[in-house]
């Protein structure tokens, strides 16, 4: 049975460090969850500190991580 490890944006902010958890998602040893909030802040965060970035291409990258990972959107949480 897998972890479930909710990944917050200060670790889905680093390319490198997205694609491993992302990878480390996609072998079973976790079940990973994030909100669309989370990604928002991830990806302005992104948006910021790369503004050479176009955002459709960080608007790709976060579709690509919710097909990849199954079950990964948590809604309906009220902070």
């Amino acid at each position: 049975m897998a972890f479930i490890v909710i990944y917050d944006a200060n670790v889905l902010v680093g390319n490198a460090q997205r694609d491993l958890l992302v990878r480390i998602a996609l072998t079973g040893l976790v079940q990973a969850k994030w909100t669309d909030r989370i990604l928002d802040e991830a990806f302005a965060a992104v948006q910021k500190s790369r503004p050479d970035i176009l955002p459709e291409k960080i608007g790709r990258t976060r579709e690509l991580m919710v097909e990849a990972v199954a079950d990964c959107l948590v809604s309906g949480m009220n902070r």
